[in-house]
């Protein structure tokens, strides 16, 4: 994972994986005129990493270099032309950057500021409350694409899967998958209207919309499942929500105030959503098909006892990475597959060292 990567990690979350109210997130706010003395790139990053530094605010100059970046029109103050950095802003780009700054300052992450965020190359737009993909999230589609070019070696043909994603969120992992598996297709489904509307947004801006479907489904219905227009598939992927119930007073101020709690929060011990995906599982799978999962690190030993209570399902459990990503929790990615009966069953765990 590259570094602005693991950078970005820290400042959207703080001491804590991913949450509640957003009612406060712009009350104390109000337009000011722009900062007398200060003109160009560089004196308004180290003038407003100073004041989120002052106030608390995680990765400050990060988020300061992002902000000017994007008033100046790039993506990361790096990769600005250096005649810019020094070059008086206007008054129109110096008020801009108060005002962005200062939402900053009301701990909202930064991918909601710009409006827009990279995921596996993809530009995305980002809109609150839709949950922000992490960069842990681009190493689950990383093993899925894995996964695939393994498949396609083994029958020596290119890879065309059918993948059902789980929560959508912002489109990220399908349309990741989408742009870099081109005879692939999609059914991406969650059960929150935003979510919907901003994967239609960002498969549109992809031009990726001719080979995914998109469908408001709430996927713990069972009836909904019935109405799939494709069928049976080969990979089941998803970052359901799995944060402890117990732990989302613990997330950081930029989650609990602006991205969805039912984005996050996976009950009391962060399995509601995932027993509910891998007991429809063989339903929706072909024989052979693969589950994929973003989860807690302390959900493999949950899942397997769950497993085990549940031998009709026919799960196998292939392999477990667990992942750090900078932050002070880890997380871990699950593949399953599904085997026919008559089928032998095998177990293998992989667990990279973490150094």
């Amino acid at each position: 994972m590259e570094l602005w990567g693991r950078m970005l990690w820290a400042l959207l979350s703080g001491p804590g994986r991913r949450g509640s109210t957003r009612g406060w997130a712009f009350s104390s706010w109000q337009p000011q005129p722009p900062l007398a003395g200060l003109s160009s790139a560089i004196e308004l990053v180290s003038h407003w990493t100073g004041v989120f530094e002052k106030r608390g605010i995680p990765e400050a100059r990060e988020s300061s270099e992002y902000i000017v970046a994007h008033v100046l029109g790039a993506k990361t103050f790096q990769s600005l032309r250096p005649a810019l950095w020094t070059q008086p802003l206007t008054s129109q780009q110096l008020q801009c950057i108060r005002e962005l700054s200062s939402r900053r300052l009301q701990r909202m992450p930064v991918q909601y500021i710009l409006g827009e965020w990279d995921f596996q190359g993809l530009s995305l737009r980002m809109v609150p409350p839709v949950f922000i993909p992490r960069p842990e999230t681009e190493e689950l589609v990383e093993w899925v694409l894995e996964e695939v070019a393994q498949r396609s070696h083994a029958v020596g043909s290119p890879g065309s899967p059918l993948i059902l994603e789980v929560g959508c969120g912002s489109g990220a992992i399908s349309l990741s998958l989408l742009s870099q598996l081109p005879q692939s297709r999609v059914i991406a489904v969650d059960k929150r209207e935003a979510a919907i509307s901003l994967t239609h947004e960002n498969a549109q801006r992809l031009r990726l919309q001719d080979r995914i479907w998109i469908i408001h489904l709430d996927m713990t219905s069972e009836r909904s499942w019935t109405h799939l227009p494709w069928g049976p598939m080969d990979l089941i992927v998803s970052n359901p929500p799995y944060v402890f119930h117990q732990d989302m007073e613990q997330l950081a101020p930029e989650i609990r105030s602006y991205e969805d709690p039912a984005a996050l929060d996976g009950g009391e011990e962060g399995m509601d959503i995932i027993t509910h995906i891998l007991a429809l599982a063989p339903r929706l799978l072909k024989d052979s098909g693969s589950i994929f999962l973003e989860v807690d690190p302390r959900h493999p030993e949950l899942v397997s006892s769950w497993l085990q209570s549940r031998p009709d399902l026919y799960l196998n459990l292939v392999a477990v990475r667990r992942d750090f990503c900078g932050s002070q929790v880890e997380c871990a990615c699950w593949h399953l597959n599904v085997h026919s009966p008559g089928m032998e069953s095998k177990r293998r765990y992989v667990l990279p060292e973490v150094t």
